[in-house]
């Protein structure tokens, strides 16, 4: 889509209105800000929403990336009727033993980050069916990290969620509840 100088763009996600601040990520490259981080009402209509997309799926755990995704992962669990759920941390921790490591480059983010697979998570994944699932997906490169590691952890990827997929660079299959357009000049 085009870049007009708009500040905002409204979406629509299932009957859930929001008004999202456009921000340039560089000179020729602008996107809808979509940050579900705080917002209760919209990430329990999201979990819901996502919940009948995925209740059909025979999988063990829901993976996703730390941070923005958490509280939506979390509910969505919950809603399945899960008790537990893996997070691919953004760094090694402390406390971490084993761990697996994997470079991850996104659109929102400056700088290479990490993910980071615990490895009693490891174990506990290893050879289970598994979903990943995030806020929004545009390149895949989280997704791709994500897969990477729970590859080498043995784990079997079943199916790819979002509440958003955000441009069109993204080929793989995945389970998603609106598109988001990105702007460029």
């Amino acid at each position: 889509m085009e870049y007009k100088n708009q500040e905002y763009y409204d979406i629509d996600i299932r009957g859930m209105k929001r008004r999202l601040p456009v921000v340039k990520v560089n000179d020729s490259l602008w996107i809808a800000s979509f940050v579900i981080l705080g917002d209760v009402e919209l990430t329990s209509h999201c979990a819901n929403e996502l919940k009948k997309e995925l209740k059909d799926l025979d999988f063990d755990y829901l993976v996703g990336p730390e941070a923005k995704v958490l509280p939506l992962l979390h509910i969505v669990a919950e809603r399945l009727g899960f008790k537990e759920y893996i997070v691919c941390r953004k760094e090694v921790k402390a406390y971490m033993k084993d761990a697996i490591v994997y470079d991850v480059k996104s659109i929102t983010t400056k700088n290479k980050q990490q993910l980071v697979l615990n490895g009693p998570d490891v174990e506990r994944i290893r050879g289970k069916k598994v979903v990943l699932l995030d806020d929004v997906v545009s390149t895949g490169g989280t997704f791709n990290s994500m897969e990477k590691i729970l590859e080498k952890a043995g784990a079997i990827i079943v199916a790819r969620s979002a509440v958003l997929k955000e441009g069109d660079s993204y080929k793989k299959d995945v389970i998603y509840l609106q598109d988001l357009p990105i702007f460029t000049k």
